[in-house]
């Protein structure tokens, strides 16, 4: 009951500030003449801003204002200061001027068939990921989405490939068995570790650190960079390379919002977003072979483990969502087969 109203308190706050910064969406700048307007947008993501997706909005933001010749204007909320993901969106669907990095997995509870783009090992890399973002039935989707108040700013943004920190060794599915493991507060990840057999326990990535340290869960799954922004790498001393799931997430807005701005700064946001998540897939790739290695410094017992058994366990996932289309796993895997 405490923890309920702690998060409807943090919602009420999130949404409050989002009002607050709604207020000054249009404001005048002194320096560009009275009658020419400054487009404020709010980015939003639960990142530490020193992760790769930290850097990408803050290029994001560099890219957008230049290019806008000062028409926009970018504010940068990391680290969930406006509120849980879920109540990101809600705030985004409501009107709010906020774009919000999330994930296909959140977004299944829109429109279900979303959430198969976040399911484990489901591709052998990214690029097969980012190539059904471009085929019919991800625009089906986004169609979808659109009819639910969401509109997805970026496809292309690489979130990284997730691993597993422990406080005791994972080598297994079997060693997962009772482990309390933190999860994003969504379906996919609950199913996908209840299939390794663990306990999932879902809280924001913001509270990992506190959790582990109270003994309250065992273990965290996320990217390196991720890992290392959260200092689980501080209270776990087992690295397991699972690769359990390859993520790519979207950026989204509130349709009823960006329907309000013009043509030619939607067209800036997006093509500024693409070229700030190339940016950003570079950041990455650099800081997962830093954060292992500095791993690896700090005493960091790194497990290299056979994915067939993890993999066969994840099979069941698939079978987990009656929402989802018929034969939806197939249409994706065909798809992946053509490219």
């Amino acid at each position: 009951m405490k923890g309920s109203k702690r998060w409807l308190i943090i919602s009420i706050l999130g949404t409050c500030i989002l009002l607050l910064a709604s207020c000054g969406e249009v404001q005048r700048s002194s320096g560009k003449g009275l009658d020419e307007e400054v487009i404020v947008v709010n980015i939003a993501h639960g990142n530490q801003p020193s992760e790769p997706i930290g850097q990408l909005a803050e290029k994001w933001k560099e890219l957008a204002e230049e290019e806008s010749n000062g028409r926009l204007k970018l504010n940068i909320y990391p680290s969930s200061q406006l509120g849980s993901e879920k109540d990101v969106v809600e705030q985004a669907i409501m009107g709010n001027n906020v774009i919000i990095f999330t994930g296909y997995d959140f977004l299944m509870d829109y429109v279900p068939d979303a959430g198969i783009l976040t399911a484990p090992y489901l591709t052998d890399d990214f690029d097969q990921l980012l190539e059904l973002t471009t085929t019919d039935w991800f625009g089906d989707l986004e169609g979808q989405l659109n009819t639910e108040g969401i509109e997805i700013v970026n496809t292309t943004t690489i979130y990284g490939e997730r691993h597993l920190m422990t406080v005791d060794p994972v080598e297994s599915p079997e060693d997962l068995k009772g482990r309390k493991i933190r999860v994003p507060n969504n379906s996919m990840y609950i199913k996908t570790f209840e299939a390794f057999g663990a306990s999932p326990t879902p809280m924001p990535l913001s509270d990992t650190y506190t959790g582990m340290q109270q003994g309250l869960i065992d273990g965290a799954e996320n990217p390196l960079p991720v890992l290392a922004g959260s200092k689980t790498n501080e209270v776990a001393k087992h690295l397991t390379l699972t690769e359990h799931t390859k993520i790519m997430s979207p950026w989204i807005a509130g349709t009823e919002f960006m329907d309000t701005l013009p043509e030619d700064i939607v067209e800036i946001i997006e093509q500024t977003g693409i070229e700030a998540a190339e940016y950003g897939r570079e950041v990455m790739m650099e800081e997962n072979e830093k954060v292992l290695e500095e791993f690896v410094a700090q005493g960091i017992e790194i497990h290299e483990v056979d994915l067939e058994p993890f993999k066969e366990r994840a099979e069941s996932v698939y079978t987990s969502f009656p929402e989802w289309t018929d034969g939806l796993y197939k249409t994706v895997q065909s798809l992946v087969e053509e490219q």
